[in-house]
């Protein structure tokens, strides 16, 4: 049906090298020679931490799958339990996120990504009122959740 990854932009990983890299070459001039391994050394761990933490962030999927679920990061919920869906712009999306928020919402928002898709849950024993998914593609969203739930 629709599946997504929400990864990091590719800035994020350059800025994000550049500022260890930084740090490295800080670090190099004011150790002793030989010992240049011991920044390199942590330079390496700040990098691998710096993958881990992007991969991770940038990790979570968003997807309407063929069994008839929406899954949002780590959550999961069946179309049967879904009302309306709407594609937000990235102004509804600020104003959704926050002014006019719902403090029982389920979020899954991510700065990089303007728009969304508000979805709401009509399930009464869901404490949740709606979902608040960032997406690149939330039209798309939207119409898989309309195809899921005709279909089911």
């Amino acid at each position: 049906m629709y599946s997504e990854r929400l990864t990091v932009p590719l800035r994020w990983w350059a800025q994000g090298t550049m500022l260890i890299a930084t740090f490295w070459l800080a670090a190099i001039v004011a150790f002793p020679v030989h010992l240049f391994w011991v920044p390199t050394l942590l330079t390496a761990g700040a990098l691998a931490a710096l993958a881990l933490a992007l991969s991770a962030f940038g990790g979570a999927r968003v997807a309407v799958t063929d069994h008839g679920t929406f899954v949002a990061g780590r959550a999961e919920i069946g179309v049967e339990h879904l009302g309306d869906a709407v594609a937000l712009d990235a102004e509804h999306t600020h104003l959704v996120a926050g002014r006019d928020a719902d403090v029982r919402a389920y979020l899954l928002l991510r700065p990089y990504l303007r728009r969304s898709v508000k979805v709401e849950v009509t399930d009464p024993a869901d404490p949740a009122p709606y979902w608040l998914v960032s997406c690149r593609n939330p039209e798309r969203v939207v119409a898989a959740l309309a195809s899921a739930r005709s279909t089911s």
